[in-house]
């Protein structure tokens, strides 16, 4: 019987929605022509992600790589934001 995440641990909608996210941050970091660390950073974890995204959040592989997995995709979103902000600043001036 699956047991329930723990407090660490995100739920599955959680994953979805992240991972929508991060897919989308791509997309725009693709159009945009961020610098390509940035963008292999997203898409790394927009991949992980994916591949991830069909199985139960309680499962040996699910839990090894999502703590560390949702760390990265936060700080790559977060310094998709940075960098997107500062593009557009520039654009603007």
């Amino acid at each position: 019987m699956p047991t329930k995440p723990s407090v660490n641990q995100p739920r599955q909608m959680e994953l979805l929605h992240l991972g929508r996210e991060v897919k989308t941050a791509l997309e725009l970091a693709v159009v945009a022509l961020c610098p390509e660390e940035l963008l292999e950073r997203l898409a790394v974890a927009a991949g992980l992600l994916d591949a991830i995204a069909e199985l139960p959040v309680d499962t040996p592989p699910v839990t090894a790589l999502v703590p560390k997995l949702v760390l990265r995709a936060r700080a790559a979103l977060g310094d998709w934001d940075v960098w997107h902000a500062e593009h557009i600043r520039k654009a603007s001036v």
